[in-house]
């Protein structure tokens, strides 16, 4: 578990996004993978995907790495950041905005302003 735990941890410190998901950001394999890369990829977010599905140690790894149970995952800059709900929620709050801002990710805030205007 040693070797994944710093294979995840490598893999969050050298992207600044980076999406613990079940399939891939072209072809999510599950519901709550498929919102929240849709909602990075509609917001022109460049981020990297890690498939859980591909490797069982990886899939369990991610869970006990963060102490979060479920998967997707997303991480900003080396931090967890949260998965699908309160993905969900701070894209519709204005909360994903202010994370990128402070933190120098580049998204379309556009994008960002045109799915807030749908779910409002």
């Amino acid at each position: 578990m040693t070797d994944v735990k710093t294979q995840i941890d490598e893999t969050v410190k050298a992207n600044d996004v980076v999406l613990y998901m079940k399939g891939t950001k072209e072809m999510p394999q599950c519901g709550f993978s498929s919102r929240v890369a849709g909602v990075l990829n509609y917001m022109g977010v460049e981020f990297a995907d890690v498939n859980v599905l591909a490797d069982e140690g990886l899939r369990q790894g991610i869970k006990d790495y963060s102490d979060w149970p479920t998967v997707p995952q997303l991480y900003v800059k080396g931090e967890f950041v949260g998965g699908c709900d309160i993905i969900t929620e701070m894209t519709l709050s204005g909360e994903l905005d202010t994370l990128f801002d402070e933190n120098g990710v580049g998204y379309n805030k556009e994008a960002a302003d045109k799915i807030r205007e749908a779910n409002a």
